[in-house]
């Protein structure tokens, strides 16, 4: 949001006394440490491409359980229809305008292999902003915030990283996919079909190590992203087609998780998130309107689940508005971290929400929706404004040309087919005034806002290539 609509946050950690710390980290005190963190976030799974959310073609018991032990966020946001932009505002709580990932360097929609461009390595991440209070970290799986060696997981706070750099359709004849341990090719290509198994082997084997002090897991799958891939034991299995087989393997790498958890006694001290980068392109968003890379709601709002035993309430549901980038400062909060207001950030505290507080509501006055370098919605509670615009931007193609104003009631008409404008206009009035504060703040198409940052830039890219013996 706006930075002079909300008190800023900020990226320096203030973490627990010294004395505090080793109480909470000892074994003999591991009900009093702070919390374990695990979000999953998968590539282009739908709205509705869950049991828990509606689906009837694709089988999900472990998500769909792990709803009935926790919550469902029914109006939770990514802040863009395409991977990259909407991994840097999980990561760093930030508008993707405000870090400058909006686009590539050639203003393309999302970063490429050997791309210039990348998360600036000042910006501070979740797992930044866990680290000083002691947290061991790891990314395992897709990471798409740039290739080169300042921009992956081990120099954004992580103390290791097993996966691939980008999507799993930006393999080429030179610059074959490239599975990565930190930040050397430890395969080239990747053979696609292993993935998410492997993925799931290095989440275990993360948890196991770190049972004794609290952790940050991070895990970006690769699918249901096409091409589309999944293990022998999953292909060909599910009644929703090759789409159906990798959910359905990530429903499975789900389950073996919360089974570790459980396993290993860290069930109740750990917060599983369970969420998606953007809407399908392939799957289903239903009953939403729009897929994968448009600002109808299909591209941008997407299933979410939060699974804490003990804390948070089981089978329940929230439908507050709530975004992929409230995840920083709400794990903050809830590992006792403070933090410091060097810079702005756009996520809130969601922990009220998430622990059930009767007079707890979304923090956020307004959500804006950005296709690329545009604005072009903004939502305030139930109402959401399609902004005029005289040519639409897309991702990819030609630019939709002029289009109008719209104003759609979410609570009434969640798939946005009735314009009520007309009998609205304070409504108008009032999401237009939010709208150019946006602009004034993160900017809209060529004018920069005054809250924007720079990205991370190298001037010489290259690409990742094989650098050690093929391996595993």
């Amino acid at each position: 949001m706006p930075a002079r609509l909300h008190r800023p946050f900020a990226v320096i950690l203030v973490a627990f006394a010294a004395a505090a710390s080793a109480k909470a980290f000892s074994a003999d005190a591991s009900a009093e440490r702070p919390p374990n963190f695990i979000i999953i976030f998968c590539d282009d799974l739908g709205y509705g491409d869950l049991g828990c959310f509606g689906s009837e073609n694709i089988r999900t018991p472990n998500v769909d359980r792990m709803a009935k032990e926790g919550m469902r966020l029914t109006s939770f946001y990514s802040t863009s229809g395409v991977c990259s932009p909407s991994r840097s505002s999980l990561m760093t709580g930030c508008y993707p305008r405000r870090v400058n990932l909006h686009c590539n360097d050639s203003k393309l929609c999302v970063l490429f292999p050997a791309d210039r461009k990348g998360l600036h390595p000042d910006e501070v991440t979740i797992a930044d902003a866990l680290k000083p209070a002691g947290y061991a970290t790891m990314c395992v799986g897709k990471w798409h915030l740039g290739d080169q060696p300042q921009f992956l997981p081990t120099q954004q706070g992580f103390d290791s990283y097993f996966g691939i750099p980008y999507s799993n359709d930006m393999g080429r004849k030179n610059i074959p996919l490239p599975l990565l341990r930190d930040e050397k090719v430890i395969v080239a290509p990747v053979a696609q079909e292993t993935l998410t198994g492997r993925y799931t082997e290095e989440v275990v084997r993360f948890i196991e190590a770190n049972k004794d002090r609290p952790f940050f897991l991070y895990l970006p799958h690769t699918f249901p992203h096409v091409p589309l891939f999944a293990a022998e034991p999953f292909r060909g299995k599910s009644p929703g087609g090759k789409y159906g087989d990798a959910v359905e393997e990530i429903d499975w790498s789900t389950g073996k998780i919360l089974a570790a958890l459980k396993r290993l006694g860290l069930d109740r001290q750990t917060l599983v998130v369970f969420t998606s980068d953007n809407g399908a392109a392939g799957g289903s968003n239903a009953p939403l309107q729009g897929r994968k890379g448009s600002t109808d709601e299909g591209g941008m709002r997407v299933p979410c689940i939060v699974r804490w035993p003990g804390r948070v309430a089981a089978g329940t549901e929230c439908d507050a508005l709530t975004v992929t980038f409230d995840l920083l400062p709400t794990l903050a909060k809830l590992a006792g971290v403070e933090l410091s207001a060097d810079r702005t950030i756009d996520g809130r505290d969601i922990a009220p929400l998430l622990l059930g507080h009767e007079d707890a509501k979304s923090p956020h006055e307004a959500f804006y929706y950005y296709q690329v370098d545009q604005l072009q919605a903004v939502r305030s509670g139930r109402w959401k404004l399609h902004l005029p615009l005289e040519n639409k931007r897309r991702n990819w193609g030609k630019p939709l040309g002029k289009t109008p104003l719209k104003l759609f009631d979410l609570q009434a008409d969640i798939h946005e087919n009735d314009d009520v404008s007309a009998e609205h206009p304070e409504v108008v009035k009032r999401l237009t005034e939010l709208a150019e504060q946006a602009r004034l703040d993160l900017g809209d198409e060529a004018v920069k806002g005054a809250g924007q940052r720079k990205a991370g830039w190298v001037d010489q890219a290259v690409p990742q290539l094989l650098t050690e013996t093929p391996g595993r």
